[in-house]
């Protein structure tokens, strides 16, 4: 079943306090919801919301922990009691634990998979049962990534995860089209956001960890002052109002998610051989060859292996 044209006038979206999820929660207020931004960060989530506000749109804010099933129930509730039956779900909180993966503890799976694996399904597990028990014609953005179909190391937590996403959103697709629920996975590749600040990283030095993040941060303070920002949250937050419009399954994002996308697709062993020599060093030289290109006055070298210089999404 094709579920077209769905009138967004309540969005819910998670991890909304920066980044994508604030990118796409402004998008859609623009477009006339009212949208509920939430976070693990109040502060953020309210700062979002008056970022809507402050442009004559509507919104509200709320802290909200994914990880937590009870606190999805109670937040459910809550935005029935105070708005009615969501319209769009937006699961976009995520984060980064990476290493190798025999650095990686129960611990480190148990967070990666908790926020981005789990938090979707009980995004997904409440608020698609409100739109089931209301009779309501919805759909859920899952925002996934182009780790979900592209192998790389010291990212096998992410990628574990994110593939996790892209594959509940397309058996979802399958259980709630029939009951006039659209899903959709939106698979971004290299994205300016701050999920950098907040990765864990595993089985490296703490200074190398840090000169990583500086790096991440000069390449995202250029990239910003470009007319039109290759990198821009933006173009996730596109890809996902036009999910919903036309009811989409799987959207990757920028060239190289699309490059991925199609390569798992008709050539899997090439694409387990472009991404096989990512380790710490050459994504180092990477990060380095972008900053390079887009402001060679910042560019300036950098000695010892850095961790990951720049994420696939929030």
């Amino acid at each position: 079943m094709k579920l077209t044209n769905i009138e967004p006038n309540l969005v819910v979206v998670t991890g909304a306090g920066s980044g994508i999820g604030r990118a796409i929660a402004l998008r859609f207020a623009r477009a006339g919801a009212h949208v509920v931004v939430s976070d693990l960060d109040l502060d953020s989530a309210l700062a979002t919301e008056a970022m809507i506000r402050a442009r004559g749109l509507r919104a509200s804010a709320a802290r909200l922990d994914v990880t937590d099933p009870a606190a999805w129930e109670t937040f459910a509730r809550d935005v029935l009691a105070d708005h009615g039956v969501p319209d769009v779900l937006v699961n976009n909180a995520g984060m980064l634990v990476s290493g190798a993966f025999v650095d990686l503890s129960p611990a480190d799976w148990d967070r990666q998979l908790g926020v981005n694996l789990l938090g979707v399904v009980h995004g997904c597990r409440v608020f698609g049962q409100q739109m089931i028990d209301n009779h309501k014609r919805g759909h859920i953005v899952n925002i996934a990534s182009a780790a979900a179909f592209t192998p790389t190391p010291v990212m096998s937590a992410y990628s574990v995860s994110k593939a996790g996403v892209k594959m509940l959103t397309e058996c979802l697709r399958l259980e709630f089209g029939p009951k006039g629920i659209g899903v959709s996975a939106i698979c971004p590749g290299v994205i300016n956001t701050n999920i950098g600040e907040h990765a864990v990283t595993v089985g490296v030095d703490q200074d190398l960890i840090e000169r990583g993040k500086e790096l991440t941060r000069r390449v995202q303070d250029a990239a910003a002052k470009l007319p039109f920002s290759p990198l821009s949250p933006d173009l996730v937050a596109r890809a996902a109002q036009r999910a919903v419009r036309y009811d989409l399954a799987v959207v990757p994002v920028r060239a190289e998610a699309w490059l991925g996308y199609f390569m798992l697709r008709i050539a899997p062993g090439v694409n387990r051989r472009l991404t096989q020599p990512l380790d710490l060093q050459r994504l180092e030289r990477i990060g380095r060859r972008v900053l390079q290109l887009i402001d060679p006055a910042a560019a300036t070298p950098v000695a010892q292996p850095l961790s990951p210089p720049l994420e696939v999404s929030r």
